[in-house]
């Protein structure tokens, strides 16, 4: 297989993933210009297509709120529970901290038994979260 070289990158080399060396002129970022170009198009083509072609019919029942099909009724800004929060905040905290096992997973022969020892200390401390979140009430909805 022959090597095609565009003003000295080797693109064999590249895609194989060898160190072809830092982009460094401004010509080097011009095919990532124009892809932004093409794409910032299409959406702004699409959009105006969708402007102009679209219907324009407008009435009571055409500008009226649209929830699901349920008609409304009451104030749309209630106030939540606090809980319904807090919950949320927890899932996301505790889904990152899983997501974390992933890597580790992922290099486990690599990492060793120094690697493992720090995973049961991560879990630990992932365990010990959860339980003071568990202690303090934090996931009982009805309270």
């Amino acid at each position: 297989m022959e090597a095609v070289t565009v003003r000295g990158c080797c693109w064999i080399a590249f895609l194989s993933g060898a160190e072809t060396g830092p982009m460094d002129s401004p010509q080097d970022y011009i095919p990532i210009a124009i892809q932004t170009i093409i794409a910032l198009g299409f959406v702004g083509a699409g959009l105006g297509a969708a402007a102009w072609l679209g219907p324009k019919r407008a009435g009571k029942v055409k500008d009226e709120n649209f929830e699901c099909g349920i008609e409304q009724y009451g104030n749309a800004r209630s106030p939540f529970s606090v809980k319904y929060f807090l919950i949320a905040i927890l899932f996301v905290l505790f889904d990152v901290e899983v997501i974390f096992l992933y890597p580790w997973a992922v290099n486990f022969k690599t990492l060793g038994l120094p690697g493992l020892v720090e995973m049961f200390l991560f879990i630990g401390f992932v365990l010990a979260g959860f339980y003071y979140v568990i202690k303090k009430g934090a996931l009982k909805w009805d309270s």
